[in-house]
């Protein structure tokens, strides 16, 4: 009995063992169990998981894969880089779909967003994700493959990053849409649904994270093991003080110009390129050959601001940019950090190449990527005209690249072919430059604040109105070209809450439109203070922005720049005005006026002008003719006049008598 029992016994301790180990492993699809820190500390490069996974993902997607044209989902971004710190895009989960702005990370492998339960959310953009009314929600259940909560019966994930904020929460799967710009149809994934947030996730404005990262859960990684978008994905991020820009999911027709980097998905499960030199006005950086290959070597992250240099590398950058600018150097915004500054290079951003210096990257394969002053400079928020490098010096030996670098750059994520591309564009205008066939064009519509986006078509038949602020440059003082049909404004009013009394700001109306008008770069006539009114403790101040002097309309687009700088909080005031929010703002259309209307005040003048020089030619006639009718008093010379007598001397004939 004893013999006939023993393998049985020793067979089920080694299934025991070996489920222990795989439920306790790092693995992808449950959330790992190790947080993933980033930027600065990373999983082993040599990661034998990572490999198994890489290797096993990229032999299941090549034998899937072929030449057949697989949909895209294009979807726009929003946000500024400098003012938010990233990047945004809309994302719908459930049904009915309900909205988030998320922040593309290409450094992040999960997407997540707030759960209603949440016990320790932020206030962010948009209301909480319901999952009792999605009709397709479903948890994850606890699995072999996942991190299970303390009940074990929910799979769960965490995440830490490198600021010391992090995101923890339960796995879900549900349905999720991509926008009505979007070829590809709604598709079932697993997300997060958050139930903590800590430091910067907590205090963010954005909904969550939308993960773009390599690994199970990457939104990128579950549609293409779906088999419903090719191995890759772009993103293009707006210029400097444009913000806004563009994302696809999916394969896109690479253009001729965009050059190469090789990316070794098995060095580390983030988005590396093989960075050899820098140049800066021609001339290499003195560096030795295998300064961007230390350590964790150059890692691309759209999810970091600026980029950061190993120190020597910094060090060689910014002494010469320095020595190649004339500009004087000034102190930074924030008297914290030891910032590099210049002044006087102008607002005008297309100018600032002639006062700073082109810089080039130059990657293993010979091929180089130029990068023009917005690419490595950020705005002076205290200074007019002045810049500051947006380069700084890194903690250890990794090379990393924000979404400064890449700000009006297309980049694609050719997965499929280990590499990355780069080609420099205008962001608001992608898809004219990729060619794409039935690509969005600019939508023309005037939005109320009560506009809601609708989910993709296949989900609801709802008109998706965000989508119709496409990004822009920001508006100048001249009336921008006007698509046809597009609806010409002609007056936009907007209510600004401040946390001040109103005694406060009474006397500083008029310094207050300077500013406004300052950030959203329009003339500073152009903003006039309407109304006042308060509320609670607060200051309801209602403004309108009019049309320049020389226009009498501004286009849609412009339009709605200025209100998405507005409410998404672009317009940097000084910190004497406290904080404020934009509590409601309305756009009306161009008023067609009649000819009386359009020339009444040109016909006015004439009839006043006409009135003065007719009583004017009056007057001197009146006054000729009066001259022609006067009295002679004076006669011709020769004429007869009238004898007259001579008096009598009497005074001489009484002297002598």
């Amino acid at each position: 009995m004893a013999q006939t029992w023993s393998p049985i016994f020793s067979v089920i301790f080694i299934l025991f063992f070996v489920a222990t180990y795989f439920s306790s492993a790092q693995i992808p699809i449950g959330g790992a169990r190790r947080p993933m820190i980033f930027p600065l500390y990373l999983a082993s490069p040599k990661s034998s998981l990572h490999r198994q996974t890489i290797e096993g993902s990229y032999w299941r997607r090549h034998l899937k894969s072929d030449l057949h044209h697989l949909p895209n989902a294009r979807m726009r971004l929003f946000d500024d880089l400098l003012s938010n710190g990233y990047y945004t895009t809309r994302l719908y989960i459930g049904t009915p779909p309900q909205e988030f702005a998320l922040i593309v990370d290409t450094g992040s492998t999960v997407t997540y967003v707030p759960c209603s339960d949440c016990e320790h959310c932020g206030k962010h953009q948009d209301p909480r994700f319901q999952p009792d009314e999605s009709s397709t929600y479903h948890p994850v259940k606890c699995n072999m493959d996942c991190n299970c909560d303390n009940d074990g019966v929910n799979c769960v994930y965490e995440r830490r990053y490198a600021e010391l904020s992090s995101s923890s929460g339960v796995l879900g799967e549900d349905i999720i849409s991509f926008g009505n710009e979007s070829e590809l149809v709604p598709q079932r994934a697993v997300f997060g649904c958050e139930n903590s947030e800590t430091g910067d996730i907590y205090s963010q404005r954005a909904d969550g994270i939308m993960g773009l990262g390599r690994g199970q859960l990457s939104i990128v990684d579950q549609l293409i093991d779906k088999n419903v978008i090719n191995d890759s994905f772009s993103l293009c991020y707006g210029g400097m003080h444009v913000g806004g820009g563009a994302m696809v999911l999916g394969a896109i027709p690479p253009p001729p110009e965009m050059v190469f980097s090789h990316s070794d998905p098995y060095r580390s499960p983030y988005y590396n390129i093989e960075l050899k030199e820098i140049h800066v006005a021609g001339e290499p950086l003195k560096l030795s050959p295998r300064t961007f290959d230390a350590k964790h070597g150059t890692v691309l992250d759209s999810g970091t601001t600026y980029a950061y240099l190993p120190e020597e590398a910094f060090v060689a950058f910014r002494d010469a940019i320095i020595k190649k600018s004339d500009l004087k150097q000034i102190h930074g915004p924030d008297p914290n950090y030891n910032d590099v500054c210049f002044s006087g290079a102008g607002r005008d951003v297309s100018q600032l190449s002639k006062k700073f210096p082109e810089v080039e990257m130059v990657f293993s394969n010979g091929q180089k990527l130029s990068l023009t002053p917005e690419n490595y400079l950020f705005r002076h928020t205290k200074v007019h005209g002045a810049y500051c490098l947006g380069v700084f010096q890194n903690g250890d030996s990794t090379t990393l690249l924000g979404g400064i670098i890449v700000r009006n750059t297309l980049v694609t994520y050719d997965r499929e072919n280990d590499k990355i591309g780069f080609l420099k564009t205008n962001c608001s205008e992608l898809w004219k430059t990729l060619h794409i066939p039935g690509a969005p064009a600019p939508e023309a519509f005037i939005p109320t604040p009560k506009s809601v986006p609708a989910p993709a078509p296949v989900v609801s038949d709802d008109n998706n109105t965000a989508a119709g602020m496409p990004p822009t440059v920001a508006p100048s003082g001249s009336p921008q070209k006007v698509l046809p049909g597009e609806p010409q404004v002609g007056l936009i009013t907007f209510d600004i809450s401040f946390s001040v009394n109103y005694s406060n700001m009474k006397p500083n109306f008029t310094e207050l439109a300077e500013f406004i008008a300052h950030e959203l770069e329009i003339n500073a006539s152009q903003v006039q203070f309407l109304n006042f009114f308060p509320k609670g403790n607060r200051s309801i101040i209602r403004w309108a922005i009019f049309p320049a002097d020389s226009a009498t309309y501004m286009s849609n687009s412009t339009a709605m720049n200025i209100i998405s700088q507005l409410r998404e909080h672009h317009v940097h005031l000084p910190e004497r005005f406290g904080s404020y929010e934009l509590a409601e703002w309305k756009v009306k259309p161009q008023i067609k006026r009649t000819w009386w209307e359009q020339h009444f005040w040109a016909v006015v003048v004439g009839i006043v002008i006409a009135l003065i020089l007719g009583l004017s030619t009056l007057g001197i006639w009146f006054v000729w003719k009066r001259i022609q009718n006067a009295p002679k008093t004076y006669r011709p010379i020769g004429a007869r006049v009238p004898e007259q007598e001579l008096q009598q001397l009497s005074l001489v004939s009484n002297s002598e008598a």
